[in-house]
């Protein structure tokens, strides 16, 4: 009987872990037939298809094609839209010209209104966008359709707003926040995104209070899959991905929801972005998301959605959501000190605990989570290792990346049941437990103090000391009473190990390593009884090796699995030479017509000139032959001095078709004003308190970057002291390597895409300023262009 019910409970933890991800999200795909009232996932699927057949990136021929798609569809819906244009600069010197494309429903009340925002611009200078954020954009499409034929007149405005060049600075939100009328207006922000494509959309909130009122009306909209918690967002604010929602807070003090999903993370802003690779479950998922969202916040009271305190909050199955406010995280810290101190001094008086087995129990859990810890980490240096091409899937997270979850955890599982196989005595159980607690009573605390929105999981750990009491009252307690106790510990837990290594890569594969064991120690109270733990933990890693295994017969590039590759032409007008680049740590059959690995000549190159999301260096550059390539015309039509300050007007004119412009300046120059195109960025003030210019307070040597659309020229209005001599690097590119006449660039293999988050396919002209002071105006005089010989560090970017 006992082994009977070892194995039922047994088979009850397997199905509650593969229950946590099923029930998160829909399983059923609304079709063409789904009543007009409703939301349906292959009518918002077909937006998707039509904004993502091209790269749409700002700049792009397609890129016009997308916002005509938009403006029509909205038209069809009855509704006046109109495109907002003009320059605008992000927080870390970021320029473009974004067109939003912007519609207002019209309310009954002239109170706060809800915006529903999203982007349709690809990223930069590949990637088709279908996933982000195509997808957010038919999401908006579909639902405001769907409401709009329940023929409801909304409370509420509803404004809609499909920002541009998002994936620039998020320019086009920005543009929105600082010049649109409606802006002032907006109440609440649901902003829909993708960071993969596929998976749970996690609900993220931002708000510059406190998160009392956001969590608990999204409670009352009651979102049929909502996946959210207040550890996601504690890490999400530390991380550097912004969002255009983002804009709204720092700019707006607007509040707002953030939807997105992660899944499927090698997708991201490349080639592969396309509908065909969009799970529609996912798709399901955010419309699931915004159709009740949509009906409640156009009714309810948005006006003030501050508030004085924050919760704590997490999703588990059947319950949904669970929340408790901040001021309980050091009373329930303190019970569970207190309940573990007493449980002590009790299972010692009851002869239930023996401090020699306490011992044991620590040299248990310290081996364990050791040893697991040390397997993820040395797992994915090992694979580096074998697979060196790794090194060239930007994301951390490759295509046979989950292969290598799995067998992580499996080797946590069978490391944490061979090591507690050697404790094998029932009679010991309530002393083994006290080490798992300790460490587990010692996470909360810390989290308590430097990580607030973990402190949730003091949770398990009260469950599991009461776990604790009734093991040491009852040498054989009812399985099932703790398979119950034990159940929120895998609802909670399981998402995390699943999803960390695919928001912030494999090299994190160790946490979830030791969050396997630390979940397995938690359950203790059942695996405790288990008379075949060694067995179990055979098992395990037979299954570990398995699925390392399949992962190589899966880590081939293919066709469906293409490897990144990147080349870059580089001509330096200064040096009046020539050089191929590219950021390929492994050279493939492509690459290797341009670059010759013995020919390298990167560690003299100026590695880290332009923008990169990840601060990609040049691994090879060699000598290329010279072309006659027309670099951008430099002109002033103001030079004056006024006291102690010159006043330059400086306009950089494309002389060939160009998508940026990248302009650096050594660190130390201090600019008293800067402005580009007419715009100044804002002065943003840190954490510290520290109040931070892009132009002004420059963290590195990197002045700006400016996406070009339709050839727009640069026109920078500069004061600075009259005795400075500034020296601008300028990096003028162009996205057309492959389809240039000047080049005979083969097309990449059907296994090759392009590299993305880094300038790639690419024709460059580095050349320097000198900008010399003329002591009259000058109408339209070309500054020379020449060689820097001070300027040592070249410009090196600090991202």
């Amino acid at each position: 009987m006992k082994k009977i019910l070892s194995v039922l409970t047994f088979i009850c933890i397997l199905f509650s872990v593969w229950y946590t991800f099923y029930s998160s999200m829909p399983q059923q795909i609304s079709g063409l037939d789904t009543p007009e009232q409703e939301f349906s996932t292959l009518r918002a699927l077909e937006h998707v298809k039509k904004i993502s057949e091209k790269p749409h990136y700002l700049g792009s021929s397609a890129h016009e094609e997308s916002k005509n798609y938009i403006l029509e569809e909205l038209k069809k819906l009855g509704l006046s839209a109109e495109v907002q244009e003009g320059f605008s600069i992000g927080d870390k010197g970021t320029m473009s010209k974004p067109q939003n494309i912007v519609a207002k429903i019209k309310g009954t009340k002239s109170g706060k209104a809800l915006l529903l925002l999203s982007h349709y611009d690809s990223s930069q200078h590949s990637s088709y966008g279908a996933s982000d954020a195509a997808s957010g954009v038919a999401t908006i499409l579909e639902s405001v359709r769907a409401y709009l034929s329940q023929n409801k007149t909304p409370t509420n405005d509803i404004i809609i707003c499909i920002t541009d060049g998002e994936e620039l600075g998020l320019n086009g939100a920005d543009l929105f926040v600082s010049e649109h009328q409606w802006a002032k207006d907006v109440g609440l922000v649901l902003n829909f995104e993708a960071r993969g494509s596929g998976g749970n959309s996690f609900m993220l909130m931002e708000t510059n209070g406190k998160n009392g009122k956001l969590i608990e009306e999204f409670i009352k909209a009651d979102p049929e899959f909502p996946v959210t918690n207040s550890l996601a967002y504690s890490i999400y604010k530390l991380l550097p991905n912004d969002t255009d929602l983002t804009v709204f807070r720092k700019h707006g003090d607007i509040e707002g929801y953030n939807f997105a999903f992660i899944d499927d993370h090698f997708d991201y802003h490349t080639e592969n972005d396309i509908w065909q690779n969009l799970d529609l479950n996912t798709l399901q998922h955010q419309g699931s998301y915004l159709m009740p969202l949509l009906t409640y916040f156009s009714d309810a009271d948005i006006t003030n959605l501050k508030s004085e305190q924050d919760f704590l909050y997490f999703n588990i199955p059947i319950f949904k959501i669970i929340k408790y406010p901040f001021q309980w995280i050091y009373p329930l810290l303190g019970i569970a000190i207190f309940l573990f101190i007493g449980l002590i001094i009790y299972g010692k008086a009851r002869y239930r605990i023996n401090f020699s087995e306490v011992g044991s129990g620590f040299l248990a859990f310290i081996i364990s989570t050791g040893l697991a810890g040390v397997l993820g980490f040395g797992l994915w240096k090992l694979v580096l290792i074998i697979y060196p091409e790794y090194h060239d899937i930007l994301h951390g997270f490759p295509y046979n990346g989950y292969y290598y979850i799995a067998g992580a955890v499996l080797l946590s599982v069978a490391t944490f049941f061979k090591v507690y196989s050697i404790f094998n005595n029932v009679e010991e159980l309530p002393s083994i437990l006290v080490a798992p607690l300790f460490f587990w009573i010692l996470i909360c605390g810390a989290a308590a103090v430097y990580l607030k929105g973990a402190s949730y999981f003091i949770i398990p750990v009260l469950l599991c000391l009461l776990c604790q009491f009734i093991l040491i009252n009852q040498k054989r307690p009812f399985p099932f009473l703790m398979l119950i106790l034990c159940l929120p510990s895998i609802f909670m837990m399981a998402p995390f190990i699943a999803t960390f290594p695919v928001a912030l890569g494999l090299k994190i594969t160790f946490a979830s390593s030791v969050l396997t064991v630390l979940l397995c120690t938690l359950l203790l109270p059942i695996f405790g009884f288990y008379t075949k733990k060694s067995m179990i933990g055979t098992v395990a890693f037979i299954i570990a090796v398995v699925s390392i295994g399949a992962s190589h017969y899966k880590s081939s590039f293919t066709e469906e699995r293409q490897k990144p590759n990147s080349l870059v032409y580089i001509l330096n007008e200064d040096k009046n030479k020539a050089y191929w680049a590219s950021y390929d740590h492994t050279l493939d059959s492509w690459t290797k017509n341009y670059i010759d690995r013995l020919k390298n000549i990167a560690k003299d190159w100026n590695q880290n000139t332009i923008e990169s999301k990840y601060s990609n260096a040049f691994n090879y550059v060699n000598e290329a032959p010279l072309k006659d390539i027309k670099s951008s015309r430099i002109e002033t039509s103001f030079d004056s001095i006024n006291g102690n300050m010159r006043i330059l007007d400086l306009c950089i004119r494309p002389q060939r078709d160009i998508n940026r412009m990248d302009l650096f300046i050594r660190k130390s120059f201090k600019f008293e004003s800067l402005s580009a195109n007419g715009v100044s960025t804002k002065d943003i003030t840190g954490k510290d308190g520290f109040v931070k210019n892009s132009f002004t307070e420059r963290t590195g040597n990197r002045l700006l970057t400016y996406h070009v659309r339709n050839n727009e020229s640069l026109e920078l209005r500069m004061e600075f002291h009259k005795d400075s001599l500034p020296e601008i690097v300028l990096y003028e590119s162009s996205y057309d390597l492959l389809e240039s006449d000047l080049f005979s660039i083969p097309k990449r293999s059907e296994t090759m895409i392009p590299k993305p988050f880094i300038l790639n396919d690419a024709i460059t002209i580095k050349k320097t300023l000198t900008l010399e002071y003329v002591e009259k105006t000058i109408d339209s005089a070309s500054l020379q262009t020449n060689q820097s010989s001070n300027l040592s560090e070249d410009n090196e970017q600090t991202n």
